[in-house]
């Protein structure tokens, strides 16, 4: 970063150095006890240079404030090998003017020439820094979102408080998660980010498959998922009733006549059961007319002079007829009433044997009738056999898609464990393979912190099945400073072997809020560590210091802290001592 100004009149150019820059915060006289420098504008520096970068501007952002919404910023620093000039006001914060040799640029920008100067996207200009400062791809086809991005990144060169920033040095905000720390880290080591990614990926899915499991346990899709085996045995069931219907469908005969022959076969059944009706009750008559025949037996002769000799006793003078005579007599009504019973038993075996002939008749019929009917059916019958068809064809594809579901979720949790060991066995590799670059940074993150402390540090990259793990350790009683100056090995780590790989702004800034809790000798050592550094390495390195907190002395002979400090200072002690020169 070469220089930042405003149309703002009362706005405070700052004019930056190579190497080590430090914005001083001063005490000016007159400042009261309920004045600070925290209020002077060293937080508000680190959000303009991220919001000239490309950040987010919504509308509580300070750009956006009435104060300064009308108001240009300007940078001037270098994107690539080039130097640029870059403004944004809160007014259009979507737009980007830019001046400088932009045919350079990977994403060409649109010449106003109304006002002179070219104009890009806020969202272009994103890529631009992303393509120009880390090696990213300027458009990107792929949709994986798992993929570094130029604003992660960049975070990571100039931390906000505001962000939770100075919590612990593997993350550059609050809420960044873990895979955008592993993938970011990783792309800036030099080490393989897409393993990150893909683990992310898998996170993703296991995801997924771990909340379909709870709601199928749950019930709320038991009836729409299940057992993988239950599935299959009902979808053998509906496959085989679909191949039924569907080969009666092939074979059946639509019968225009066919109510009328199931009508006419129904009449014959009816008769045919009417004529069985009468055959039972003629059967029924012929046996009790046996039975009478039998019955029917001429009286005993002592039994008939019996009879005689009594009715000459009770009615004598009426007995006229001789014995011999009435003999005859009554042997002629038995042998009428024997003639009889065997004229009406053989009357009803006749019309037995009838009925018999018409049901053969009226059954050869009916069985020709339902031999028709048999190979085929009513047009009505067709058009139902085709719906129910079809409503069997919709569940056989439900269960093969509900059987789908439950061996995807079934198998999953196996075929993840599987991915899961792959890829963290790829991480394992990568590490080996590039045994040299994480060397490097092991190396460089204990020289750094070995220049702040008796003990040398350490930085621990360890493949776990959770992705690479990045771990940061100062010996020394947990403490807000000891974290603090982790923060500082590692961003310094991480901009040296960032820039070896051509993945880096050039530049670092610390906020003050980088140097709460920190002794005031590690503070010294920090600031000319940062300057040694910068000078040795070719980055610039920008620190923002209240004047009460920067050491005065036990610095070493050769080193002047006063010759970095830049020439415009800032201060709350009055209203226009802030950076922007006003109070909102």
């Amino acid at each position: 970063m070469r220089r930042i100004t405003s149309d703002l009149e009362s706005f405070k150019t700052l004019t930056f150095q190579p190497g080590l820059n430090i914005l001083l915060a001063d005490k000016s006289e007159g400042a009261t006890d309920r004045q600070s420098r925290n209020g002077a504008g060293k937080t508000s520096f680190v959000e303009l240079v991220h919001f000239l970068c490309g950040s987010n501007a919504p509308k509580d952002s300070i750009f956006r404030a009435p104060a300064l919404i009308d108001s240009a910023f300007e940078i001037i620093m270098d994107v690539g090998d080039d130097e640029y000039s870059v403004a944004r006001s809160g007014k259009k914060p979507s737009t980007i003017v830019l001046n400088g040799p932009t045919e350079k640029l990977p994403i060409q920008p649109k010449f106003i020439e109304s006002d002179g100067h070219y104009e890009i996207s806020n969202e272009n200009w994103k890529s631009t820094l992303g393509a120009c400062w880390f090696d990213l791809d300027a458009s990107p086809i792929t949709d994986d979102k798992n993929t570094p991005t130029s604003r992660s990144l960049f975070s990571y060169f100039t931390r906000r408080q505001g962000s939770g920033a100075f919590q612990t040095p593997v993350q550059h905000s609050g809420q960044q998660q873990l895979w955008d720390q592993q993938v970011a880290i990783s792309y800036l080591l030099g080490l393989d980010w897409r393993i990150a990614s893909d683990l992310q990926g898998l996170r993703g899915k296991e995801k997924i498959v771990k909340e379909l499991g709870r709601a199928a346990r749950s019930g709320d899709l038991g009836a729409f998922v299940g057992r993988a085996a239950d599935i299959r045995t009902r979808l053998a069931v509906a496959e085989r009733k679909t191949e039924r219907l569907y080969s009666q469908l092939q074979t059946f005969e639509v019968i225009p006549e066919y109510r009328e022959l199931q009508g006419e076969v129904n009449d014959i059944t009816a008769q045919i059961n009417s004529l069985g009706e009468e055959n039972f009750i003629d059967q029924k008559l012929i046996g009790d007319l046996e039975a009478s025949v039998v019955e029917e037996q001429e009286p005993g002769l002592s039994d008939l002079g019996k009879l005689y000799d009594e009715a000459g006793v009770v009615l004598p003078g009426m007995v006229r007829r001789r014995f011999d005579e009435v003999e005859v007599f009554h042997r002629t009504i038995i042998e009428n009433r024997r003639s009889h019973l065997t004229s009406e038993i053989t009357s009803a075996s006749c019309r037995i044997q009838e009925r018999e002939r018409t049901q053969s008749d009226l059954d050869v019929r009916r069985r020709q009738i339902m031999g028709v009917l048999q190979s085929g059916g009513a047009l009505e019958q067709y058009t139902a056999m085709r719906e129910e068809l079809g409503r069997a064809e919709a569940e056989v594809e439900s269960l093969r898609q509900r059987l789908t579901a439950a061996e995807t979720l079934e198998s999953s949790k196996a075929e993840i464990e599987i991915e899961r060991a792959r890829i963290a066995q790829a991480l394992r590799d990568d590490v080996h393979e590039r045994e040299d670059i994480v060397n490097e940074a092991i190396v460089t993150f204990e020289e750094l912190s070995e220049a702040l402390y008796e003990a040398a540090g350490s930085l621990t990259v360890d493949a776990t099945a959770n992705g690479p793990c990045f771990e940061v350790k100062i010996e020394g009683h947990r403490s807000k400073g000891i974290t603090n100056m982790q923060i500082f090995c590692f961003d310094l780590m991480l901009l040296e072997l960032s820039s070896r790989h051509e993945r880096s702004p050039g530049f670092l800034i610390h906020d003050s809020h980088l140097f709460d809790g920190v002794d005031e000798r590690q503070i010294v050592k920090a600031l000319q560590l940062g300057a040694d550094r910068a000078a040795e390495h070719g980055y610039q390195y920008i620190v923002t210091i209240n004047s009460d907190v920067l050491p005065e002395d036990g610095y070493r002979r050769d080193f002047d802290v006063n010759a970095f400090v830049l020439d415009t200072k800032l201060t709350d002690a009055t209203a226009t001592g802030g950076l922007f020169g006003l109070r909102f």
